[in-house]
């Protein structure tokens, strides 16, 4: 079932070693990352050294490499001075725009910023000329424009890419926009059948792109087949919806097994059978999140896997940090490339926080102080300052209140936004009345002030990598959309951030995630202002439907 709220199905689990009665087990963060550090048995330190190795190597995801740039500085640049080594040869995505004449005088220039695509590794001070609503020129000598927007000491991006939201509410997506969002996709079901879905979307009239997976779930819950296993014609019928919302435009398919537990290995490869034939991933909330026996994590990425060899497809692992890799991160990564490096086309997200959110009334807080290693103490109510108790937890159970668990480990954070074909998803979206987990509202600007800025973990190239151009590459060959979107090149759409990497920061939390993220100046979508000097443009809508392409 979905969480409360539309702030996503988010699991985790935490490693607990044998309790014989001898040692009280322990909660808490400290406990995890010492139970961590004893499940990985040395392996871990190993694969983090590893992933430091393979930011060079190229994925297999789709025809052009979905990893980052090998052009991207090794040192952490994290100011808004461009680094010394980069490319500085303005990048063109479409030579039929031809030359422009230096006498042209755009619709729109973004004036002396430090322009970064992380598509070709472009870094410099330069000058961007938007004409309608595509970027025609990069320019490193001043341009004549029907308007300028000064991006003095501003970092120039493609718009962010959210490859794990939900659809848009006609509220969340303005959160979005001030979190440097552009293109909001619900890869984790979009909650409908297609042409439902895009309806809804465009009565909400958004101001960023939206798209989405087929959502398995959704399909069911029509069907009125619950969480029960699907057989026979049920089955053949099921997969003809998800057929068919493919058909209608969607960019891949969603299954969530540990939420529809009796979800059996053949339903998952009848759906990526349909994932294969039209190249799109399928995306999966894998079956368990927990390190205990019988069902651990390992065993459901080596499900996933399983599927993706048998049937050809795609597959993305939704937020690995809370379903497939907690507690075990390294190992999960090292699991998942081994299969990549077998020729698996795969990916995963993540977001930039330890702590998930579901309904206390789901499975997954079923004994969760055993599976998760964690206490009452460890659970806040989301929308409040309560942290809970034995009786508050079984209050907010019978009451499905949003519930955030703090048990993951910074560790397993750091380790998945080192790897280099893992991109950010939010896994959220904000609705009224904000009982909502603060990455629905700050998932971006975390990365780059909290892990670029503070703490130098990526450079600010790289960081751009995992929310532009990576879900860019990853969609565009079956996207003609996605293929014009995620980098700043003359024939490339204007969907374009302009923020402060001094200032850009996360301040939602979870008493009150309906707090904008600060530091994102301007934001275009396809060269129209959303943004403006710090303030959503509410009266511009320009967001479109990204679909796979249908011919």
């Amino acid at each position: 079932m979905y969480a409360v709220g539309s702030t996503g199905n988010v699991a985790l689990m935490e490693d607990q070693p044998p309790d014989d009665g001898s040692t009280p087990v322990e909660s808490g963060p400290a406990a995890i990352a010492r139970r961590r550090v004893l499940f990985g048995l040395g392996f871990g330190a190993a694969n983090l050294a590893l992933l430091r190795r393979l930011s060079t190597r190229p994925t297999r995801l789709s025809a052009t490499p979905v990893t980052a740039p090998s052009s991207v500085p090794a040192t952490p640049s994290t100011t808004g001075a461009p680094a010394a080594t980069t490319p500085t040869v303005p990048p063109v995505l479409d030579d039929s725009i031809g030359v422009v004449t230096d006498d042209h005088v755009y619709d729109t220039v973004i004036v002396g910023g430090r322009v970064i695509d992380p598509d070709s590794g472009f870094d410099a001070v330069a000058h961007v000329g938007i004409d309608g609503e595509t970027i025609t020129r990069i320019s490193l000598e001043p341009l004549s424009a029907s308007g300028t927007i000064d991006a003095t000491g501003l970092v120039v991006s493609p718009g962010f890419i959210d490859i794990l939201s939900y659809p848009p509410n006609g509220y969340g997506e303005w959160f979005k926009v001030a979190d440097g969002v552009t293109t909001n996709l619900n890869l984790h079901g979009i909650d409908d059948p297609m042409t439902d879905f895009l309806n809804k979307a465009a009565d909400n009239d958004p101001p960023v792109n939206y798209g989405g997976a087929a959502d398995q779930y959704e399909h069911r819950k029509i069907m009125e087949l619950g969480i029960g296993r699907a057989r026979g014609d049920d089955l053949d019928e099921l997969v003809s919806r998800a057929e068919a919302d493919v058909l209608a435009g969607a960019l891949g398919i969603h299954e969530q097994p540990e939420y529809t537990v009796d979800v059996s290995f053949d339903e998952m490869l009848r759906h990526g059978e349909v994932a294969a034939r039209y190249s799109v991933p399928l995306c999966l909330h894998v079956r368990y999140s927990e390190n205990l026996t019988p069902g651990t994590q390992e065993e459901a990425l080596d499900e996933a896997i399983r599927v993706a060899t048998q049937t050809g497809c795609r597959l993305h692992i939704e937020h690995i940090n809370s379903t497939g890799g907690t507690g075990r991160m390294a190992e999960a990564i090292a699991q998942l490339e081994a299969a990549r490096s077998s020729g698996i086309l795969i990916s995963a997200c993540t977001y930039p926080y330890t702590f998930w959110a579901t309904s206390a009334a789901t499975a997954r807080y079923d004994n969760f102080r055993e599976k998760y290693g964690i206490s009452w103490g460890d659970l806040q109510i989301a929308g409040t300052n309560e942290r809970l108790t034995e009786e508050t937890f079984n209050a907010a159970r019978r009451e499905y209140k949003l519930t955030a668990a703090f048990a993951m480990s910074d560790d397993d954070i750091d380790t998945s936004l080192l790897t280099p074909w893992v991109m950010i998803g939010s896994d959220a979206i904000l609705e009224r009345p904000h009982n909502n987990h603060p990455r629905s509202t700050g998932c971006f600007s975390r990365v780059l002030g909290h892990y670029v800025r503070e703490r130098g973990l990526l450079s600010l190239p790289d960081a751009l990598a995992r929310m532009t151009i990576l879900p860019a590459r990853m969609l565009g060959d079956i996207s003609s959309d996605m293929a014009r979107r995620g980098r700043i090149q003359s024939g490339a759409v204007a969907d374009i951030t302009v923020f402060d990497p001094a200032t850009i920061i996360d301040r939602s939390t979870i008493a009150d995630p309906a707090r904008e993220a600060e530091g994102v100046r301007h934001v275009l979508v396809a060269g129209r202002a959303v943004r403006t000097n710090g303030v959503n443009n509410r009266d511009v809508r320009p967001g479109v439907p990204i679909l796979r392409d249908l011919t």
